[in-house]
């Protein structure tokens, strides 16, 4: 079961990161030429639905019993972007491909993807409907939808009862609107031997959540027509605060250091070692601490922007239909039916028969979608028995509802590596953090330069 739960985990960890040309005008007319009120047939070539689980295996199975005249060819492996392109340029173009939201848009303006509206109408659905806006905003570029997402994993902050009761720290304590207090309840909780950290009051996970940082303290990634905007002053003020934490704790290079050694899937975790009084996770890590529900005591509390109020951002893959896909009707009809709320019951169904068969803690599906969220919530995760997981569960389930979109830009990877770029030099002192982002800024506007160049 330990070994199917990381599996779990490691899929919507992937999800979460990265699964993870032309003028968007171009790829506008293929859209128009794709004819997505066709009846769906014939065969259906699908390349990035890598190492698919039971929540794979089960919404690909309704899929196929909704479209039975489809012959579904799988091409199982990972998506990479520059296969991705050169298949394209090749001729070698798959129906559908899945692949992380950050990438949707660099595609849509570079002409290599469709804009679906045609295809939502065609299936008779609403976007902003059935999937959660923050959602839909992560894949929407020039006023169109140009993929069919899937799956949102909020982060919160976990944290680790045992250590906060040992150092007399509340979990509201890490109220990260409450610099001063936050920077207290680490002190508290911060040990160290020879100068080197032994336990964290804080992992704020600085370059792996970063863009959380910078929109929860009043900040922004892009403007609304996706250009890199990291050397807007606003985003100084994340970086600022970030400094102060793991200042608080020896320093960013030894928090790295020591967070880099942690055994984060296994049996000594951070959680389990007493490593950590609190680290901000994505919904999918309680699936990993499932397993030590008997070991550890946790809880959660939602991360929040300045004004106090309960923050999150978006996050996951999405499926889009690349230009000169020889099936459009099918991998349109296909995209809806892996997403539907029907497919989610299936998916959440086989979820609980795994548990059942192998034991385990039902965290819940976060689908991206409201209503297929709430209909499993509701029919299968029960109580575990652990009021701490049940907490847990609960305040990842809260927090959905504040998401945010990191933002829609043809360079939204580029802009989340740049972005990193930026935090590491500041949190170890190399730049300012004004001149950080100024750095970070130039690369990534060539890079939007770059892909809108047409």
């Amino acid at each position: 079961m330990r070994k199917r739960i990381l599996g779990f985990a490691a899929m919507a960890a992937a999800s979460a990161i990265v699964l993870a040309g032309c003028s968007g005008g171009g790829a506008g007319e293929s859209g128009g030429d794709a004819d997505f009120d066709a009846k769906p047939t014939g065969t259906l070539n699908a390349w990035g639905f890598e190492n698919a689980d039971d929540v794979g295996t089960s919404r690909m199975d309704y899929a196929a019993e909704q479209l039975s005249d489809v012959d579904l060819k799988l091409d199982a492996t990972a998506f990479d972007a520059q296969k991705f392109t050169t298949r394209i340029a090749s001729g070698d173009v798959p129906d559908v491909v899945q692949m992380d939201r950050r990438y949707v848009t660099t595609y849509a303006a570079q002409g290599l993807i469709m804009p679906l509206d045609e295809c939502f109408a065609a299936q008779d659905v609403t976007p902003d409907e059935h999937w959660y806006p923050s959602v839909v905003d992560d894949v929407t570029y020039d006023d169109e939808v140009w993929a069919v997402p899937q799956f949102y994993q909020p982060p919160a902050i976990i944290v680790n009862k045992k250590v906060l009761d040992e150092a007399g720290v509340a979990p509201e304590d890490f109220d990260t609107s409450n610099p001063d207090g936050l920077i207290d309840a680490i002190g508290k909780i911060y040990q160290e031997s020879g100068g080197v950290p032994s336990r964290l009051g804080f992992d704020p996970v600085a370059t792996g959540q970063g863009g959380l940082w910078i929109l929860a303290t009043g900040g922004q990634l892009n403007d609304d027509k996706g250009a890199p905007t990291l050397d807007d002053p606003k985003n100084v003020a994340g970086i600022e605060l970030l400094k102060r934490i793991t200042d608080a704790q020896g320093g960013f290079a030894a928090v790295k250091s020591f967070t880099d050694s942690f055994d984060t899937f296994g049996d000594n975790n951070q959680y389990v070692a007493g490593q950590v009084g609190a680290q901000v996770n994505a919904q999918w890590y309680p699936n990993v601490l499932g397993p030590y529900a008997d070991q550890i005591d946790i809880q959660a509390v939602p991360f929040r922007d300045t004004n106090g109020d309960p923050f999150s951002v978006a996050s996951g893959t999405a499926f889009v239909v690349p230009v000169g896909a020889k099936n459009p009707a099918a991998a349109c009809a296909w995209m809806i039916n892996l997403t539907s709320d029907d497919a989610w019951m299936a998916a959440g169904e086989a979820r609980a028969q795994t548990l059942k068969d192998d034991g385990g803690l039902n965290t819940g599906l976060f689908t991206g979608s409201p209503a297929a969220d709430k209909a499993i919530r509701d029919k299968f995760v029960v109580e575990t028995g652990n009021a701490g997981f049940d907490q847990v569960i609960s305040t990842f389930y809260d927090v959905v509802d504040y998401g945010q979109s990191f933002g829609s830009s043809p360079a939204g990877q580029e802009i989340q590596n740049e972005l990193n770029n930026a935090i590491t030099a500041a949190l170890l002192g190399d730049k300012d953090p004004e001149q950080a982002l100024a750095d970070a800024q130039q690369a990534a506007m060539r890079a939007y330069e770059n892909a809108t160049a047409g």
